[in-house]
């Protein structure tokens, strides 16, 4: 069930309805509800793994208890490692393991040997990578004692398999998310609007931008070998703008989602390419992951606390492991080693918090030195994506090599326009355009929580409607969102 489907315009009404008014008031009943509501929105991508998401919840429920009951710091330690690897063994076999098996069998290769190993011929269970990281953050922090035991089996699956962030995050703490479960949630009309904007703006971002962005990038990256230079760096410009209106969109919708139930989410976008440098860009991308890893791998190796070799070693493993996160190939591990490299100077020489305030703070228009600051940084970024978006390296970097390649071709625009295929000149047009809309609407909005964070009540009605109209109107081709297959 897609978020921008109509099952989901049918679905959200009525779990909201009854949410609302059929339990009076309720938190337990609430809870019983979401629940029910989560396992049936997961269900209906495939039932087989709700059996995978309930294995999961129950694990993690059992162990934290058995480390908060342990009697001794050996035998609470010994059921964190118990969750720890049975959660990545998971999610080692579903995910990882053809991965492993065919490097193996290719490294052997390369020796002379020839091996064929098993491989596994199932789906990859959407949202299996968030959920696993919802459990693991509340077995740790239990052990640490940052949180308190959650003794409800019902609130503690809720926590888990709450159904806005289940499929693509953003990836919740229980000291977070868990104390707003377990109290009484009253309606707020202010809050619940506020959601409402929110959800809009996601699906404008997902439907209008990220999907033509989408039409533009797969004919690019399917016939790069033909396209020129500007055409091809046109072609990862318009995939940075896919992959942060796909993924941010539906992150506005999760969280939008959410504040209709009362809840509030982590906030995991905070208009990125705004960024003046690699480190404020990480702090502002996928803030829930990168939180998460900051907390439970970087910090507990040491941080930048230690020598330099240790900062060095840290800043590496981090960014691998969240490369490595995001799918079982080469060029996402490539993706995290690029961005590591970009970001050590920064911390060696201490600076990666030098931005930790807005942009142009208190004025309409960026600097100069700003200016170029941000646009150098989204460049750096658009050739990283590169690599995200390509098939395997030599693909990314024949790609990058091609861009640069300044030949009389380099601005020939011909094999794209021309090309024979359903790709429209107004599919062109709705990109550029859409993402020019994209870009000044979250320029003014830069100091506020989402795109459609709107004080004036006046000016609300006809961007709604104009919102609204592009949504029916400027649409791109129905597809899944990106991060499904993470």
């Amino acid at each position: 069930m897609l978020f921008n489907s109509i099952e989901f315009a049918i679905f959200l009404p009525i779990v909201f309805l009854l949410y609302w008014f059929a339990t009076k008031g309720n938190f337990k009943l609430q809870n019983i509800l979401l629940l029910v509501s989560s396992y049936f929105f997961y269900s209906c991508w495939d039932w087989r793994f709700l059996f995978l998401l309930i294995f999961s919840t129950i694990l993690d429920y059992f162990t934290g208890i058995k480390i908060h009951e342990a009697a001794s710091p050996r035998k609470s330690k010994f059921w964190l490692w118990l969750s720890i690897c049975v959660n990545l063994g998971f999610l080692g076999i579903f995910k990882y393991y053809n991965f492993f098996a065919s490097s193996f069998a290719d490294g052997l290769s390369l020796l002379g040997f020839q091996a064929n190993f098993w491989t596994l011929q199932v789906i990859l269970p959407v949202g299996i990578s968030f959920y696993t990281f919802h459990g693991l953050s509340y077995v740790i922090d239990i052990y640490n004692d940052r949180i308190k035991l959650e003794r409800n089996f019902i609130n503690y699956s809720v926590f888990v398999s709450f159904f806005p962030l289940l499929v693509a995050g953003p990836i919740e703490r229980a000291s977070h998310l868990l104390p707003q479960i377990i109290k009484k949630r009253e309606f707020n009309y202010a809050q619940s609007v506020d959601g409402m904007r929110q959800i809009l703006w996601g699906l404008f971002k997902k439907i209008v931008v990220a999907d033509n962005c989408a039409e533009c990038t797969n004919q690019i990256f399917s016939t790069f070998q033909s396209q020129s230079g500007s055409m091809l760096f046109l072609g990862a410009v318009f995939f940075a703008f896919q992959i942060y209106s796909d993924f941010s969109g539906y992150s506005d919708i999760a969280i939008g989602t959410a504040k209709l139930f009362g809840i509030d989410l982590l906030r995991n976008f905070a208009f990125p390419y705004f960024s003046r440098d690699i480190a404020e860009f990480w702090r502002r991308w996928h803030i829930s992951l990168t939180s998460w890893l900051r907390d439970y791998v970087y910090i507990p190796l040491g941080g930048s606390r230690g020598s330099k070799k240790q900062a060095i070693r840290n800043t590496f493993i981090i960014f691998l492991v969240s490369g490595f996160w995001h799918g079982a190939n080469w060029t996402f591990i490539v993706w995290g080693g690029f961005h590591a490299i970009l970001f050590l100077p920064l911390i060696l020489f201490k600076r990666n918090r030098k931005y930790l305030n807005t942009v142009a703070e208190g004025k309409s228009l960026p600097s100069f030195k700003e200016l170029f600051q941000m646009l150098s940084t989204f460049f750096l970024v658009v050739i990283g994506w590169i690599f995200f978006r390509s098939e395997t390296i030599m693909q990314a970097v024949d790609y990058i090599k091609r861009i640069f390649r300044f030949d009389s071709q380099f601005f020939d625009t011909s094999t794209f326009i021309d090309f024979k295929g359903h790709l429209s000149f107004y599919t062109i047009l709705f990109s550029v355009l859409s993402i020019l809309l994209l870009i000044f609407t979250e320029w003014m909005h830069r100091n506020k929580s989402h795109g459609l964070d709107i004080s004036n009540r006046k000016g609300r009605w006809p961007i709604y409607i104009v919102l609204c109209l592009l949504i029916y109107v400027c649409q791109g081709g129905s597809s899944a969102f990106i991060y499904f297959q993470f």
